[in-house]
């Protein structure tokens, strides 16, 4: 059984209406969703009234820093050229200077590409969203190869210089995974030619982590945004993934 009612004492980030659905099926998950633009916070039945202000209130504050973290994601074509120039002076001495930077929605099979002949640089719109250092390492990855336009140790010795490789690496292998690639497929493939688009290291077919949240009972016409395990306050959307 749910019952779905106004909660006054709160707004979303955006000064949406704040509906809260109780629901029996519920037993240890709470979550937030959007709705015809209002905020649906869904939570078990059995919650008293102080556990109820808590958790909304939580959520709401959840979403808006998640909404937030993308926004810094979703980058114009502009920006990513202005992030190129400023990573490529950081972490490549200035020497990689690519012709043009934008977003791609064919890149389907990779996270980027770059042409080094050209000095063409693609990210697949894929990493729209992901966290920044997601983001940075994959331009990282592909601005070395305006440098060294193999996957050799030449390469490889390039991108390390960035901080977050390693992290940026495995948050997209367990994107991959999540997708139920094989990891043998995310693998760096054979060396390019220098007139050939480079595959980023990660070949995956993948967008966001997928949500844990078993007990989600939300209907086709809402978007999932964030939950979280009642009894460990963890976030099942991919939040510890920042």
């Amino acid at each position: 059984m749910q019952r779905l009612t106004h909660y006054p004492d709160a707004e979303g980030p955006a000064g949406e209406r704040v509906l809260v659905r109780r629901s029996s099926r519920r037993r240890r998950t709470v979550d937030i969703t959007r709705r015809n633009g209002e905020l649906i916070v869904s939570i078990p039945d059995r919650f008293s009234a102080r556990e109820e202000r808590e958790w909304v209130q939580r959520m709401i504050e959840r979403l808006a820093a998640k909404e937030r973290r993308a926004g810094t994601a979703h980058r114009s074509d502009d920006d990513l050229q202005r992030l190129a120039d400023d990573l490529s002076g950081r972490f490549l001495d200035g020497r990689a200077r690519p012709h043009a930077v934008r977003w791609s929605g064919r890149q389907e099979r990779r996270w980027g590409s770059c042409t080094p002949s050209t000095g063409e640089i693609r990210l697949s719109t894929r990493l729209q969203g992901m966290p920044a250092y997601v983001i940075e390492s994959v331009l990282v990855h592909e601005l070395a190869h305006l440098l060294e336009p193999g996957h050799g140790p030449g390469h490889r010795a390039l991108t390390d210089r960035y901080p977050h490789t390693e992290r940026a690496d495995a948050f997209l292998a367990g994107v991959v995974w999540a997708r139920d690639m094989p990891v043998e497929a995310s693998q760096p493939g054979a060396e390019c030619e220098n007139d050939a688009d480079v595959d980023d290291p990660f070949s995956a077919g993948a967008g966001d982590a997928a949500s844990a949240d078993v007990d989600h009972l939300a209907s086709a016409d809402v978007d999932h945004l964030a939950s979280a395990d009642v009894d460990h306050l963890a976030s099942a959307d991919g939040d510890q993934l920042e």
